[in-house]
Parts: C-alpha cells; structure tokens; sequence
C-alpha cells in the first residue's frame, strides 16, 4: 500500500498556473494515480493538505498506518520546510519526491529541495507521469525487499569429525 500525499496549493492545480502544471485537477490525477497502482497490483490512498502539520501527521503515522512507502509532493514546502525534512527523515519508510514541474528551470527559489537528501530518489519535471515512474520504482523496490518464503529454512549443517 502506497501513501501518495500533495502538499500546498496542489489543490488548485487545473486552475493556478495551467502553462506550469498543465490542466488536469487534482482528483483526476489522483483518480489517474490510483489506477495506475492497481494495474501494478497495489493499493494507493491519495491526500492532500495546505496544512503543514497535517502533511507531518500523515508523514509520522503512515507506518503505523499499514502503508509501506511514500509519494510526496510537498508543493512550496520543498523549499524551506525543515520540519517536513526531519518528519521524513524520522520515520522508516522509503519516501519519493515527486514535481510536476521542472524545478530547477524555475525561479531561484525553487531549485533547491530541503527533503531532497533524506528522500530515496527524486523525479522532477515529467508531469503527471512523474507520479507513474515514482510508483513504478516503489514496486520495484518493495518486490526486492520481500523476504521469498518459497527457500527453505536456514539449516546447520552437520559438523565435520
């Protein structure tokens, strides 16, 4: 189960900026989302906040939770938000960081992410389809973490005379 979570202003996305963002809104490309984590045969739950303590709650308690990995949009709060940075940093969940735009071609402001380094990997500037490569890569990742029950059982063996 993927936990994707959209922070600021994401909410008005369709409307605010389409040249930046393009003109899908929101629940379409949470809808688009949650489709494409059924076709790689997960769950997705999709939030979003322009509150930034709720965006931490979501971040603190997603473990627990059940969920097994993070998608994150943190919209502006990628720039300044060191306590998004430590949030991530202090929960044990792989986190991908996702931007529609491409913020390194954006306003000085925007090129450096605070959550970057505590972040498994970023994906900047694709679009929606940003949030598919991130998906895609979390699959992958979590197939290699599963433990194969199909070995058997370590075994000792006998010792030598």
């Amino acid at each position: 189960m993927i936990l994707v979570l959209n922070g600021a202003n994401l909410n008005r996305l369709g409307i605010r900026e389409p040249s930046v963002y393009g003109a899908q809104t929101l629940p379409e490309l949470e809808q688009q989302i949650v489709a494409w984590g059924s076709e790689m045969g997960f769950a997705v739950t999709c939030q979003q906040t322009n509150f930034e303590g709720a965006l931490l709650e979501w971040v603190h308690t997603a473990a627990e939770n059940g969920f097994q990995a993070i998608v994150i949009n943190p919209g502006a709060w990628t720039h300044y938000s060191y306590a998004l940075r430590d949030a991530i940093a202090g929960q044990s969940l792989p986190v991908l960081e996702v931007h529609l735009s491409n913020i390194h071609a954006r306003e000085e402001f925007r090129h450096h992410s605070v959550i970057a380094a505590v972040c498994v990997g970023s994906v900047i500037g694709l679009g929606a389809q940003g949030y598919k490569l991130a998906l895609e890569y979390l699959k992958t990742r979590l197939e290699l973490e599963k433990p194969d029950y199909t070995d058997p059982p370590n075994q000792i063996a006998p010792r030598m005379a």
